[in-house]
């Protein structure tokens, strides 16, 4: 979200650049015609245009105006690697982190982190931010990756620059012919559904995120399993939350459910954090995990193994392993794109919140 004038005069200038609807060397409007343009000084307007100008988009020439830089075409290695991240929290992330260090390190290449907050805002800025820098490659993991990306311009852009790209946990649907190492969230969620069924649960509660593709995916998963076993699909047992309300919106769902009257025996939760917060909540009104609902998480995560939560294994090393070799060798020109295309197998972890 744009909070001031000053921020909107830079965003507008930097998409007609990245658009190409003003081309390298092209002169941009005056101080004074953006100033009336966006009613605001020309000291402001100066102060926008001196960010573009020191962040490489523009470049000034006395007497003549503002143009926009040619933006330079990838020459040479430098040994750099840049991993952008939606948190770097002590969830999963870190040790993707350690997998995808111990390849570069291997390889002599150096890591430069960002973090998006799983914001699409956030992931452009730290793109743009990235490609005035000299790297030889990026990791990515998308931001909110189940809603249409708006920023695919940047990814041609590093297209053009002959910078090679991984996605990673996830990928954009209208970009899934692009490099990726992902888990197989479709049969991670069929899994783990499958072993409720196994247990003899029927009326099996679902909670999944709606704009991450790996909650998409992981909601396929469940309902595959259910068909699987002749279990009618029910959506008013499944829950669907965002980002922005996930520490809300799951357990009032799963009232809901409750307070209806509905049966519920066991609750499929999008990741650890969801299941652990589902466990307390339904502790808080007096109902017993297992005993009386089972509830299962995803990831296999350091919370998954303090709270006993049945699981799905997150090869959270070897993902980032995986993903460091393949960007090496898409660099290297080992590898195609279509090669580069990784899916790793889901493996079921069973403790004590099933039964």
């Amino acid at each position: 979200m744009v909070n001031s004038k000053y921020e909107l005069i830079i965003e507008d200038i930097k998409k007609a650049i990245n658009s190409g609807k003003v081309l390298p060397n092209q002169k941009i409007p005056s101080e004074n015609q953006l100033a009336e343009k966006y009613g605001v000084s020309r000291q402001t307007v100066r102060k926008a245009l001196g960010f573009l100008i020191d962040n490489g988009y523009l470049y000034p020439v006395h007497g003549s105006g503002t143009f926009v830089v040619e933006r330079k075409i990838k020459r040479k290695h430098t040994k750099n690697i840049a991993v952008v991240s939606t948190y770097m929290t002590d969830y999963i992330f870190p040790r993707v982190i350690q997998g995808i260090n111990q390849i570069l390190d291997e390889n002599g290449y150096s890591i430069l982190l960002k973090t998006t907050n799983n914001s699409r805002k956030g992931e452009a800025w730290c793109m743009e931010e990235l490609l005035s820098k000299d790297i030889d490659g990026m990791i990515i993991e998308p931001s909110q990756s189940a809603i249409s990306c708006q920023h695919q311009v940047l990814y041609q852009q590093m297209d053009t620059m002959g910078i090679p790209y991984v996605f990673i946990q996830s990928c954009y649907e209208e970009m899934m012919d692009r490099p990726y190492v992902m888990l197989d969230d479709v049969e991670g969620g069929r899994l783990i559904t499958e072993h409720l069924v196994k247990l003899g649960h029927k009326r099996i509660a679902g909670i999944f995120k709606a704009d991450d593709s790996q909650g998409i995916l992981r909601h396929k998963g469940y309902v595959k399993a259910l068909q699987e076993a002749g279990i009618a699909y029910d959506p008013d047992m499944v829950i669907w939350y965002h980002t922005k309300d996930r520490g809300v919106k799951p357990m009032e769902g799963l009232l809901r459910i409750l307070e209806s009257g509905k049966a519920c025996h066991a609750v499929v939760c999008y990741n650890d954090e969801i299941a652990s917060d589902i466990i307390k909540g339904l502790i808080a009104i007096g109902r017993n995990v297992p005993h009386d609902i089972s509830v299962t998480g995803f990831d296999n995560s350091l919370l998954s193994h303090s709270k006993g939560i049945t699981t799905i294994a997150h090869p959270q090393e070897e993902l980032g392993k995986r993903a460091a070799e393949t960007l090496i060798g898409l660099i290297n020109g080992a590898i195609t794109r279509r090669e580069a295309q990784i899916l790793l197998e889901p493996e079921l972890v069973e403790r004590k919140s099933t039964l």
